[in-house]
Formats: C-alpha cells, sequence, structure tokens
C-alpha cells in the first residue's frame, strides 16, 4: 500500500500512460465520430473531399458544443454561485474543453448516430470501447489539470492517506511537557543524534472569536525535539481557497521544505502552523471580522495564544511571521499590515490584490460589510499600506512567470509596500502558472528571506 501511495501522479510513467490512452481514446471517439466515413476504404478515393467535408463538420459541431458548455458552467461558477472568485487559468479550461468534447462524442456514439444495423452484441462493444475511450481522454484531462495545479502529486495525496496518518499532537511536544524554552536560539548547541522533523495535527480553539476551524497541522523541526529546546521563530500558514490546511503538506510539500532548511541550518527551522481560516472547503471569509466570520480575530487572536500557550516558541513577534498562497497569499498580507503587532513578516504567494468572494467586488462588499464599501475598503492591504509605515517589517513576494494577472498584483502590492517602508523582495518562480508549484517552488526562498530577518543565516 505504501508503494502505491507514493506513486508519482504528475511525472512519471502515470503521465505517459495517461497521454498513450488519452491520445488513442480521442482518436477513436474522432475516427467513429466521422473520418472513418471519409471514403479511404473506396479504392478510388471518390469520396474523400465530401468525407472530409462531412466530418469536419461534425468535429467542428463538437467543439462549439463543448466550447459553449465549459464557458456557460465557467461563468456558472464565477457570477452565479461565486465558486470561483476568479477566472480558471486558460490551460485548465482548455483541458476541460477537451473533457466535455470527448463526452458529447461519447454520447453520439452511446446513442447509436452512427453505427445503425449492427447486432445487439456489437452495439455492445462498441459502446464498451467508446466508454473506454471516454474515459482515457478524462483521465488524461485530469491528470493534466492536477499538474497545473500541482496539488496532487502522488496517490497517497489524492487518496488522504498520507494526510490521515499524521498523529494528534502528544503532550511530550507541548509546551505543559517540555517547560519554557531553556535557552535563546543564539546560545542553543545542536546535539549530535538530533531526529528528523515531525508533522502533527491540533485543534485550535476560537475562545475570543468563536470561530470554528478544520484541523491545523504543526511541523515541529529537529531542534525543536532536543532538550533543552531553543526559543524557535513561527511561520503561521493560510492555504488557497478552495482548499483545506493539508493542502500545504500536499501540494506545498511542507515538510521536505522545512527538512531542508533544518538540514542546512543545524536542525533549525521555524515552527509552522498551517491555520484555517474559512472553516470548510468552500467558505470564504476573507480573512476579516465581518458578517460572515470574526476570522481577524480567529488568526490575530486566538491562533497566536494557542501557539504560545501549546508550544515552544519565541513570543517575540520580531520572530514571527504569516505566509499563504492565493487566498492565503493574501491573507498573510492582511496579517501583516493590520497586525504589525503580532506577525512582523510575510510570505505572500500568488496573492490577490485584495479579498475576494466574486469577481464583482459589490457582491464581496455585500456579503461582508452589508453595501458598506468604506468598510471594507478600510481594511485592505493596499489601503492599509497607503495610510500606515511599516519600518522593519518584511515581505516576500511570489508569483509564477506563467500567471500574468497575480504577476500584476504582485507589482502593485510590492510597491505600496516599498512605499510603507516594508523591506521587500519579489520573484517570479520559472514554469509555474497559478498552482502550488509556486508556493513550493517558492518557499525555499521566502525560508532564506526570514533566516536572514530572524538572525539563522547571514
Amino acid at each position: 500500500m505504501d508503494s502505491l501511495d507514493g506513486l508519482r501522479l504528475v511525472d512519471g510513467p502515470v503521465v505517459w500512460l495517461a497521454w498513450a490512452a488519452g491520445a488513442a481514446g480521442l482518436a477513436y471517439l474522432l475516427w467513429h465520430a466521422g473520418l472513418r466515413h471519409t471514403g479511404f476504404r473506396d479504392p478510388a478515393f471518390r469520396q474523400i473531399r465530401r468525407g472530409l467535408a462531412s466530418a469536419a463538420v461534425v468535429v467542428a459541431a463538437v467543439i462549439l458544443l463543448a466550447a459553449a458548455l465549459v464557458a456557460a458552467v465557467h461563468w456558472f461558477l464565477i457570477y452565479a454561485i461565486t465558486v470561483l472568485p476568479d477566472e480558471l487559468p486558460g490551460e485548465n479550461l482548455a483541458w476541460s474543453l477537451a473533457a466535455v468534447g470527448a463526452l458529447l462524442l461519447w454520447l453520439m456514439r452511446l446513442f447509436g448516430l452512427w453505427g445503425r444495423g449492427r447486432s445487439r452484441t456489437k452495439r455492445w462493444r462498441s459502446s464498451a470501447a467508446a466508454t473506454a475511450a471516454f474515459l482515457a481522454v478524462l483521465a488524461l484531462s485530469a491528470v493534466q489539470i492536477n499538474i497545473y495545479f500541482g496539488l496532487n502529486r502522488t496517490a497517497g495525496d489524492l487518496t488522504g492517506t498520507a494526510v490521515s496518518r499524521i498523529q494528534p499532537l502528544e503532550a511530550g511536544l507541548t509546551r505543559a511537557a517540555g517547560g519554557p524554552a531553556a535557552t535563546g536560539l543564539a546560545r542553543w548547541q545542536a546535539p549530535a543524534d538530533l531526529p528528523d522533523g515531525v508533522i502533527r495535527k491540533a485543534v485550535i480553539p476560537g475562545t475570543v472569536s468563536g470561530f470554528q476551524s478544520r484541523d491545523a497541522y504543526v511541523y515541529l523541526p529537529p531542534a525543536y525535539q532536543s532538550s533543552p529546546r531553543p526559543a524557535l521563530p513561527v511561520l503561521v500558514l493560510f492555504s488557497g481557497q478552495p482548499g483545506s490546511p493539508a493542502d500545504w503538506l500536499t501540494g506545498g510539500a511542507l515538510q521536505s521544505r522545512l527538512d531542508g532548511f533544518a538540514a542546512q541550518h543545524a536542525g533549525v527551522a521555524p515552527v509552522a502552523v498551517v491555520v484555517d481560516p474559512n472553516g470548510s472547503p468552500s467558505g470564504n471569509t476573507l480573512c476579516q471580522d465581518s458578517r460572515i466570520a470574526q476570522a481577524d480575530t480567529f488568526l490575530a487572536r486566538d491562533v497566536p495564544d494557542w501557539i504560545n500557550r501549546t508550544l515552544d516558541v519565541d513570543p517575540n513577534p520580531r520572530k514571527w511571521a504569516a505566509g499563504g498562497f492565493s487566498f492565503g497569499g493574501t491573507c498573510a498580507m492582511q496579517m501583516v499590515t493590520r497586525h504589525p503587532d503580532v506577525y512582523s513578516a510575510a510570505l505572500a504567494f500568488s496573492s490577490e490584490d485584495e479579498p475576494a468572494l466574486a469577481k464583482e467586488r459589490a457582491r464581496t462588499i455585500e456579503a461582508s460589510f452589508g453595501a458598506d464599501a468604506a468598510a471594507f475598503d478600510r481594511l485592505t492591504p493596499l489601503r492599509v499600506m497607503a495610510e500606515n509605515h511599516f519600518d522593519g517589517h518584511g515581505v516576500y513576494f511570489a508569483a509564477g512567470d506563467r500567471d500574468p494577472k497575480f504577476i500584476g498584483n504582485m507589482d502593485v502590492l510590492s510597491e505600496a509596500a516599498r512605499r510603507a517602508g516594508f523591506t521587500v523582495e519579489t520573484h517570479r518562480i520559472a514554469h509555474a502558472g497559478h498552482s502550488w508549484d509556486t508556493a513550493s517552488n517558492g518557499l525555499p526562498g521566502g525560508l532564506d528571506f526570514l533566516a536572514r530577518r530572524w538572525g539563522i543565516s547571514p
């Protein structure tokens, strides 16, 4: 089972097989949609021109209808029920078009628009072959969309088995068991037999906010498991939306990135706590206190209180940072601008320029503040940075170089942050779109940025 959980879904044999099966399936469906009637069986090829024209009409009609269906669903998700706050990337729409086109070709085959007059046995065989062909194209589309987003890198990520094995935070790893940190990080000496970093899960209560969140995930670096423990810095992370905290463990490759950092720094890495600002996979609190939820209070009061009460960490806010991807990156910017006394730095991967429930700004404001635009505007990072100064604070921005919209957001936010006094770094992540590749590949640079601020590295 472990070997199956480790099966790679974004490269290697699975991708090659998906391409081979998907190409063969699409060829089969197109052939039976009309190409087999082009007249190539006629020795004189007299029907080729007429047959090709007929096949072209069929294929063009399928493409147009599939495009219309994809566009309609896309519009519905954005404007009607606001599942998505913005357009999906073009690559994903193209692969959705391929899947819907294959569905239409399969339905044509299934309902006997060609092949009439065959026996029942032949019809069943043809239907089974067409179904297999459609599923092959669907699987290829799913594989390619998953590769773009970079969320499920292995079969274990997809099935959730890897995350489900994470154990609750045990008493031996809490502050109550270890007592307060015995020494400052600068005076701590690494023992020779440090263990590996570990991930545990925990429930963070909304003591002040009343907010009910999903499980948080806590990364404890090797140094945390020594005795005495050093006072370690803290990195609070947020995932995208829709999504869950576990996305940082799968798509973000959080443990391998932090283990790699710890290996380069004698076992020292931040204690990373991946928290849930939304409460459900489809929820969106905007990381604000509003009519929706008291999410800001949860992230700025309840979460820090729980961390300081439960874990051996450095309580100095200069050693605390927030970070996130997409919605989470926006949330990190909100925390560092609205609560600079709690979070002194942010890692903003593919951040929005402001929080959003829907593409139409008015709908976001209506849902969160009852059409009070001024109340909403006062809380946006751009507005807060325009009205305040943040000397001694820092922001690390990153966006995929195939994600022009969010590169634009990065440019706008980074310029505003510089004017507001932040120390700023910006980076474009090569070969990445609006995907977890941006966060995963950008995290090492972000950790180096924080390490210099924390005095871990020069």
